[in-house]
């Protein structure tokens, strides 16, 4: 009964420690489809997102594939069952197909995370 007892505490003992704290980034969505988007319009998009893990989550570095994109992101650690909110303005000067990407590093498990952003530009009509 003794050994039972004692294999009974290692196995929990190993089992608490194996779960150990991770933060885990959880996106609304991925991609953020424009659609047909006219040059004069307002081109501000968010992709929203949730700390799912155990840990408070850092966005370490968030950027776009080109300078058409600014970014405005939390500096400060996303909490675990926190939200948080990455803002994406796109340039629509340019007419023509979208197709860029937004690198989300953290320190969450899966450390690299690519967003995607879509869409047309068509000219303005008047």
């Amino acid at each position: 009964m003794k050994y039972f007892i004692f294999s009974v505490i290692i196995f929990f003992g190993f089992y608490a420690f194996s779960q150990e704290k991770q933060a885990k980034i959880t996106f609304e969505q991925e991609v953020i489809n424009y659609g047909k988007i006219d040059q004069s319009a307002n081109a501000r998009k968010v992709f929203k997102f949730k700390n799912t893990g155990n840990a408070p989550l850092i966005l370490q570095k968030v950027k776009g594939s080109c300078g058409c994109v600014v970014l405005n992101y939390p500096k400060k650690p996303i909490m675990p069952n926190e939200s948080g909110e990455i803002e994406i303005i796109y340039n629509v000067l340019k007419k023509g197909r979208i197709s860029r990407t937004v690198t989300v590093t953290s320190n969450a498990k899966q450390r690299i995370k690519i967003l995607k952003i879509k869409g047309r530009v068509v000219k303005t009509k008047k």
